[in-house]
């Protein structure tokens, strides 16, 4: 199904240097092009286009070069410092490609061979293996030019063959990859909110300003439309997949089962029809109402779609299935969650939600089991019941503040203990920073109570992903 994170994105890179010095030592510039090719190579092992300028060694070339890439509907461009460069070469490249800037500051070797280097004799030769290895030389200039014209940047520093700084690389490739995704997402938004609560209510035209997802206003009788529809092979094909994906507790009654079933086919259906990526969904009605019998049989259908990373979130919060979508494209899950209470003996703070989950970042097989009532909301139908991988995890929320939309982060520690096994989501989170400071700090940045929770910590890459949207990230602990 719908999952951007396998498009191709294309990535901008040019090797920047001084025409002047080609002519003077024999060899530079040949080196320097052989480490940009390693540089590229490495760079699409991330499964990326790589859009290669080559060497831009003057203010003509960059012009040239600008308007090319102009021409490419590139997501980033990396600007190689292969060894000194002119600021004017590099400034005119950031003014006209307009598109967020990476400044790769890596020498070929962490350290040279003094030795060898002072044993060449011949200056000019020194000279050229020296300005070879003197990338650090131009990145002050170039930082101070960028500062003073308003252009923000990146910086990367370190050697050809260093893990941390292939690591912030492919950080930047990841947070790319994600940007994409969420401009080409299709947030689909059936029903409405939940009625009262005033921190889910979201601007959903800012939404699409600030991430470029599209939002696809559905009704509840076009997802009741499908499920007329459904066929008895349908129903029974579904039936294998809740078997494969749950463990389907000896409590579920048969016929909640198929009920169940059949509105995961129309789902499917739905999703499929609208293209969808993401979907929120609320609805009550009257009692006894036809959609009654379909919002009350969601949650199965619902967490099969999360887990396809097509995450759905319920109570009509659109703002968590966008923390939902951005936590499964990096491919950390990302499940629908709110506090459920602290343990002040344990120091832990206990998160999760009734509803859809995420099925591929469960500790165990998740249970599919019956609820007798569905707090807060109308009926009575399967649930599910799971908690998340024991280990590093990153808590996400998409907060709309006052004057803007930006990015609220955590990372905690999911941990072995007692659980509530109440047909819920819901795991112990231990955080660095002790579970009543988390608690307050978290709450004043003023989120709404969901959060998306997915494994693994990627605050990092989350902080990257803000700095090409061009919105802020608070990173808590």
């Amino acid at each position: 199904m719908n999952n951007y994170n396998e498009m191709k994105i294309k990535i901008g890179l040019l090797g920047i240097g001084l025409n002047t010095y080609w002519n003077q030592f024999d060899g530079l510039l040949d080196n320097l092009l052989n480490y940009q090719k390693q540089i590229k190579n490495k760079i699409e092992d991330s499964e990326v286009e790589v859009v290669d300028e080559g060497m831009v060694d003057s203010p003509e070339k960059a012009r040239s070069a600008s308007e090319f890439l102009q021409t490419q509907n590139i997501e980033v461009v990396f600007l190689y410092v292969s060894t000194y460069a002119l600021s004017s070469t590099v400034l005119p490249i950031a003014q006209r490609v307009k598109v967020p800037v990476v400044i790769l500051n890596l020498q070929p070797v962490p350290r040279l061979d003094y030795e060898a280097f002072n044993r060449l004799g011949d200056r000019g030769k020194m000279t050229g293996v020296w300005l070879e290895h003197c990338q650090a030389c131009s990145v002050p200039e170039i930082a101070s030019v960028f500062n003073r014209a308003g252009i923000s940047y990146n910086l990367v520093t370190g050697y050809l063959n260093d893990d941390e700084a292939w690591n912030e690389i492919k950080g930047w490739l990841e947070a790319a990859k994600v940007a994409t995704a969420l401009r080409n997402n299709r947030l689909g938004i059936l029903g409405h909110y939940y009625n009262g609560m005033l921190d889910v209510y979201t601007d959903i035209t800012k939404q699409s300003a600030v991430f470029g997802t599209h939002m696809e206003l559905i009704e509840m009788c076009e997802l009741k439309k499908y499920r007329d529809l459904v066929s008895t092979d349908e129903v029974a094909k579904k039936i294998e997949e809740f078997n494969e994906t749950f463990d389907v507790s000896e409590e579920c009654e048969v016929a909640e089962i198929e009920r169940a079933a059949k509105t995961s086919v129309a789902l499917d259906k739905l999703v499929e029809s609208r293209n969808l990526g993401a979907m929120a969904y609320y609805y009550e009605g009257e009692d006894g109402n036809e959609y009654e019998n379909i919002v009350t049989s969601v949650i199965a259908g619902n967490t099969l779609l999360t887990g396809k990373n097509i995450p759905v979130a319920g109570e009509c919060e659109v703002k968590n299935a966008q923390a939902m979508k951005i936590m499964a494209e990096f491919g950390a899950g990302g499940s629908f969650s709110e506090f459920y209470l602290m343990d002040f003996e344990d120091d832990v703070v206990y998160l999760g939600h009734d509803g859809p989950a995420h099925p591929l970042i469960s500790e165990e097989k998740v249970k599919l089991v019956p609820l007798p009532i569905y707090h807060g909301k109308p009926g009575k139908g399967l649930s599910i019941q799971m908690n998340v991988k024991n280990g590093p995890v990153t808590l996400l929320s998409v907060v709309e503040g006052k004057d803007e939309v930006f990015l609220l982060c955590a990372e905690a520690q999911a941990e072995e203990g007692p659980i509530l096994q109440i047909g819920n989501t819901n795991s112990r989170y231990r955080f660095s920073i002790g579970a009543k400071e988390f608690m307050n700090q978290w709450s004043v940045q003023g989120p709404a109570h969901h959060c998306a929770i997915g494994v693994g910590h990627i605050a990092d890459k989350i902080e990257k992903l803000g700095r090409l949207l061009k919105i802020n990230v608070v990173q808590i602990c």
